[in-house]
Parts: C-alpha cells; sequence; structure tokens
C-alpha cells in the first residue's frame, strides 16, 4: 500500500513539471528574441516571440487539464511573461522606431510596453486571489506584444520594412493604455469540444488561426488582432456586463 501512494505521489510531483517547462520554453524563446533584437535582427526575433506566445497559451491550459495549478506556476508564468512580453516588445521600439525623436522622449515610449506591462502582470496575479475569472480585464501583455511585432511582421511581408514608426509609437503608447484599462477580453478556449457552443467556436476559430499563421504567416496575424481587439472595445462598451452574465449562464449548465 505505501509503495503504491508512494508511486502515485511521484507520478503528480513528475506531472507539475510539464507546465513549468513550457513556461521555461517561453522565457528562452524571449531571451532569443532580445538576443536578435539586439543584433539587428526584428524580423527573426518576431517569429520567435509568436512561438512563446504559443507556449504561454497552453502551460497554465495544461496545468488546469492535469489538474495541477499551483500558485508558483502563476508567478514563474508572470517572470517569464515579464521578458517575452514585456522586455522584447520594449527593446523592438527602441531598436527599431525612435529614431530622431529626441532620447528621452524616446526612452519614454520605449519604455511604456514594460512599465505597463509590468503593472498588467501584478495586478493579474492580485486578482486571482478572487477566483479564476472567464475573462481578461485589460489587454494581456502576450497580445500586447503579438500585436506590436505582428505590425512588425505583417508591414515586412508587404512592404519588406519595419513598418511606419508613427504608426507603431502610436501602438505602442496605445495598447499600453488598454494593458491597464478596465476593458475585458476574453480568454483563450479550453482545450476541448466539449466545454459549450462559446467555447468550441472560439477553439474552432484559434485553430484557423493556427492554420492561416502556416500558410500565409506574418500577413494574417496583425490584421486579426486588431479585429479582435476592437470588437472587444466595442463590445465591452456596449455590453459591459456580457461576460459576467455567460459566467452564470456557464456555471448552471454545469450545475
Amino acid at each position: 500500500m505505501r509503495k503504491r501512494q508512494y508511486r502515485n505521489k511521484k507520478r503528480r510531483i513528475n506531472k507539475r513539471f510539464i507546465p513549468n517547462i513550457l513556461t521555461v520554453f517561453n522565457m528562452f524563446l524571449g531571451f532569443l528574441a532580445i538576443g536578435l533584437l539586439m543584433d539587428g535582427e526584428p524580423v527573426k526575433a518576431g517569429w520567435l516571440i509568436l512561438f512563446a506566445g504559443f507556449f504561454d497559451a497552453i502551460d497554465g491550459k495544461l496545468a488546469r487539464l492535469l489538474g495541477i495549478p499551483s500558485r508558483f506556476g502563476t508567478e514563474f508564468d508572470s517572470f517569464a511573461d515579464t521578458i517575452s512580453f514585456c522586455v522584447a516588445p520594449s527593446l523592438l521600439i527602441y531598436r527599431s522606431y525612435v529614431e530622431g525623436i529626441p532620447p528621452l522622449l524616446a526612452g519614454f515610449i520605449s519604455f511604456v510596453p514594460l512599465l505597463f506591462g509590468t503593472i498588467r502582470l501584478a495586478k493579474f496575479n492580485l486578482d486571482q486571489s478572487d477566483g479564476p475569472k472567464p475573462y481578461y480585464i485589460g489587454l494581456t501583455t502576450p497580445l500586447n506584444a503579438l500585436m506590436l511585432f505582428g505590425y512588425m511582421l505583417f508591414s515586412y511581408q508587404l512592404y519588406g520594412n519595419t513598418g511606419d514608426p508613427r504608426i507603431a509609437l502610436v501602438l505602442a503608447v496605445g495598447l499600453g493604455f488598454l494593458m491597464v484599462s478596465p476593458v475585458r477580453f476574453s480568454k483563450l478556449p479550453l482545450l476541448s469540444f466539449k466545454q459549450g457552443k462559446s467555447n468550441t467556436l472560439r477553439l474552432t476559430g484559434i485553430i484557423i488561426l493556427v492554420l492561416a499563421l502556416i500558410l500565409w504567416r506574418g500577413i494574417v496575424l496583425f490584421p486579426i488582432l486588431v479585429v479582435y481587439i476592437t470588437w472587444s472595445i466595442l463590445n465591452w462598451m456596449l455590453h459591459p456586463h456580457r461576460l459576467e452574465n455567460e459566467i452564470v449562464y456557464t456555471s448552471r449548465q454545469e450545475e
């Protein structure tokens, strides 16, 4: 009996490392992206951030799927996100879009993704004490990073350059304020087609997006994210309690 309990405990301990390994991949790719940005390779860095976003999207969901979410995992994920989705986009702005601007202003604008991103992550960790919610308050740091790198990849694929600096700087500041705004954004769907119609539709949309990225690469990411963020803002303005109503409906269905 004791031997069996020991084996079961060992399996549970081993399983806990799986989501954290994915978080390490996220952090490592962010670190490599920072190195590529410093070497003047923003396009390669952009693709690494895209893959980092993939690992970030599945590590927490995998932990919940395995029934092993932990406070350590949440905190560790935030530190990884700081590197991949706060430092890297700030460095992208500084290296690619602020040439010709007074140094102090250039430094401040470049600092926006890092400043508001870390505030966003700290607020998110505090909100976890109130229990999980099926929505995010404020734009997430991965979406902020993917928007900025997505714009760069979109411009590079269409025009062969990193894009208009004026658009990039407006994006950096606007997205920064969105990260600390009260706007609510739907969470990514659960990795299951048995969690209701809404989850199934969102999961199908994510699969289509991944396939589109494989086929058309960076040309599709930025427009899709623009549509998603714009729709989320308008939907929140017109129906501020819609997501809360979905919580009630979902919980009743599960009961």
